[in-house]
């Protein structure tokens, strides 16, 4: 589609940078405080006063993070937000603003990149985000977004890797394996229609999945219940590359041990049937397959009261003091986690 000459659609060349960067972001509102000057200067101008400044960088790369065959470009705008709000709310913070970076082929119109902007400025208008600033490029190896998302966090509020201790209490937000199934679910659409292209597939019955792969949500909701809740955690990570690996960045940086209940992991229905079609354990997306985007935290044993009764939360192990991260089947076996979850230079 992206490679149709029809002369409706309008070549970027007919614009030029600036022009493109006006048309593309005239739409977006400022929202916060301290944003001081947002898009159209050489530089956005910010004010946190008192507050921590939080930054971080996602990059999605066509044919590594995304094949555009299944993947709508509205929906791929709004992801490549949201992965970055993340990354700020698993320090405890808030996402502030946002800055965009693109690369693109002759191969994409104008509309068609708009289209990525649509995601984008939905992504910013639900989380109170302000786009300030950015660049595009040409790119002759396929489309390159390269967002940057800016928070803020009170000074001694923010949440590292390294400050679990040893009896904390391990918790994760709502259910895992997800994303991973809808992917499969995703590719083996795409190589049957590659077959047979009269192939209509019928996703209803995986909604759920599939939507946790195309349109997953950062949870920004966590973080102002811990606030409620009056709760610092002592160390926390977002699940971008699967369980096993969040929880060895947090025992290696912490230099403790941890112990995960595989009877305690939340996994949605709709993903343990899933991953029974695909002949995988449902354990086994939840652990290794990544893109969840859900929040892996630890706390004292002391502030447990205060989210038992929470659907939010699962508690579903524990913070040791010898070296190692292990997981505990149900007939008490012990498994030693590796990091098997994505891996963004493995060739």
């Amino acid at each position: 589609m992206l490679q149709d000459k029809n002369p409706s659609k309008t070549d970027l060349s007919q614009l030029g940078e600036f022009g493109l960067i006006e048309t593309l972001t005239k739409d977006f509102l400022i929202k916060n405080s301290s944003t001081i000057k947002g898009v159209g200067d050489d530089a956005a101008v910010l004010s946190y006063k008192n507050k921590q400044t939080l930054v971080s960088t996602d990059l999605l790369v066509e044919g590594i993070h995304f094949d555009l065959a299944y993947f709508p470009l509205k929906h791929l705008g709004y992801k490549s937000a949201v992965v970055n709000f993340s990354d700020i709310y698993a320090m405890n913070g808030q996402t502030t603003q946002l800055l965009t970076g693109l690369a693109v082929s002759n191969r994409f119109p104008l509309e068609a990149i708009e289209e990525i902007y649509e995601g984008i400025k939905l992504a910013c208008k639900i989380y109170d985000v302000d786009l300030v600033g950015g660049d595009t490029t040409s790119s002759r190896s396929g489309l390159i977004l390269a967002p940057t998302a800016l928070g803020q966090i009170a000074k001694g509020k923010e949440v590292y890797r390294s400050g679990a201790k040893p009896n904390d209490l391990i918790v994760v937000t709502g259910d895992l394996g997800a994303a991973y199934t809808g992917l499969l679910v995703l590719q083996r659409e795409h190589e049957t229609f590659k077959a047979n292209p009269q192939h209509q597939p019928d996703l209803s019955p995986y909604a759920y999945v599939v939507e946790r792969q195309l349109k997953p949500e950062a949870r920004k909701d966590i973080i102002k219940i811990l606030n409620e809740l009056d709760i610092i955690p002592t160390a926390m990570i977002d699940i971008s590359d699967g369980l096993s690996s969040e929880v060895l960045h947090i025992t290696k940086q912490s230099n403790v041990g941890a112990h995960i209940y595989a009877d305690k992991i939340p996994i949605d229905p709709q993903t343990v049937l899933t991953a029974e079609e695909f002949n995988i354990s449902e354990l086994t997306a939840a652990l290794n397959g990544g893109e969840d985007y859900e929040l892996l935290f630890t706390i004292s044993q002391k502030d447990y009261e205060k989210i038992q009764y929470r659907k939010e939360f699962a508690v579903i192990g524990h913070i040791t003091d010898d070296p190692g991260a292990y997981l505990i089947t149900q007939d008490n076996q012990k498994v030693a986690l590796k990091a098997q979850g994505w891996n963004a230079l493995k060739k």
